[in-house]
């Protein structure tokens, strides 16, 4: 049967695809249910979860290394597990930490990732694993034992691994872990010069402001379901800015909130901030106010609360991850 024009359309334009991708394991437990993800090719896309929502699961299905209960998966527009043969040669990955050899050093280790792929061509390999190297900082230690690396230093070497060849697809499970801010900051760069070059990244992690930073696109899940996907810019701008007050009379100004139906005030030193209360809407923000700021603003004033600064929050990706989930900022898995 021949495949529709939209429908050829859709996955060709998709990175990653799944239809209803559920997985079941022993004893009933539903670890990932009816899952229907699209990352657009070209995007950097974040994977959001806490632990147990079935990240991990997901990614494991996608890059073949466990069967779906039910479901389907496509990877670069080709069915998995099926088409794997063909298709991975042409993604990246960084699952769970790399499988190092500690009594190889790092150079080494690279040649036998590499000499163990059938596509890649040995005599371009030296030069391809200094290239690889060097692109994740590790030239000047790429002489030492694996063993001595830090857990920074094999996540930079696993990544390494994944960069090898030219990918078009790659997907990083947490690989900023153990890396400190500077190492951060490049894996930040160097992902965003590989979507510059044309490779879509699928990477998930529990640093929210790291994908809030470097992601165009973004998932959430919990409890195994898919709560939502979108642009980051989307997702964001679906989250309430918090109300906030800058004065040196704090209680004063907690109590007048409070008494106008602020919830959730929290004070720090001179700033107060919290909740509007809010009226719900057939508006694409599907709520809005129910008070009027500039109302709160004088009623601040009438009180004899000084008023240094007054206005609402840009809501950021965590705000939108705890509205949607119920978790807090440190989320692994």
């Amino acid at each position: 049967m021949p495949v529709a024009p939209a429908a050829a359309a859709s996955r060709e334009a998709a990175a990653v695809q799944t239809r209803g991708l559920t997985k079941r394991y022993r004893g009933g437990q539903l670890a990932v249910d009816s899952l229907d993800l699209t990352v657009p090719r070209g995007s950097v896309f974040g994977f959001l979860g806490p632990n147990g929502s079935g990240k991990t699961t997901t990614i494991r299905m996608l890059m073949g290394l466990i069967e779906p209960s039910s479901g389907r998966a496509r990877l670069l527009g080709e069915p998995m597990p099926r088409a794997a043969r063909s298709v991975l040669p042409r993604v990246g990955a960084l699952i769970e930490g790399p499988a190092l050899y500690g009594f190889l050093s790092g150079r080494d280790n690279l040649i036998r990732y590499d000499s163990a792929d059938p596509t890649a061509d040995p005599r371009t390999r030296a030069a391809r694993v200094a290239a690889a190297l060097d692109r994740v900082g590790l030239g000047a230690a790429a002489g030492k034992k694996a063993r001595a690396y830090s857990l920074g230093m094999k996540q930079r070497l696993g990544l390494a691994a994944a960069l090898l060849q030219p990918r078009e697809l790659l997907v990083l499970d947490e690989p900023t872990n153990g890396l400190d801010p500077q190492g951060m900051r490049e894996i930040r760069t160097l992902v965003g010069e590989l979507a510059d070059e044309g490779t879509t990244v699928f990477l998930s992690s529990h640093l929210l402001d790291e994908i809030e930073q470097v992601c165009t696109h973004a998932a959430v899940m919990t409890q195994g379901r898919l709560v939502t996907q979108g642009t980051v810019a989307e997702l964001v701008a679906a989250t309430r800015g918090r109300l906030s007050v800058t004065t040196p009379d704090p209680a004063d100004a907690a109590r007048v909130l409070k008494e106008h139906g602020v919830t959730d005030l929290l004070v720090r030193d001179d700033q107060v901030t919290g909740e509007l209360p809010v009226t719900r809407t057939a508006s694409a923000a599907g709520e809005e106010p129910a008070v009027d700021l500039a109302d709160i603003n004088a009623a601040l004033v009438r009180e004899g609360v000084r008023v240094r600064a007054f206005g609402t929050e840009r809501g950021s990706l965590e705000d939108a991850f705890v509205a949607l989930t119920g978790e807090g900022f440190d989320v692994a898995g």
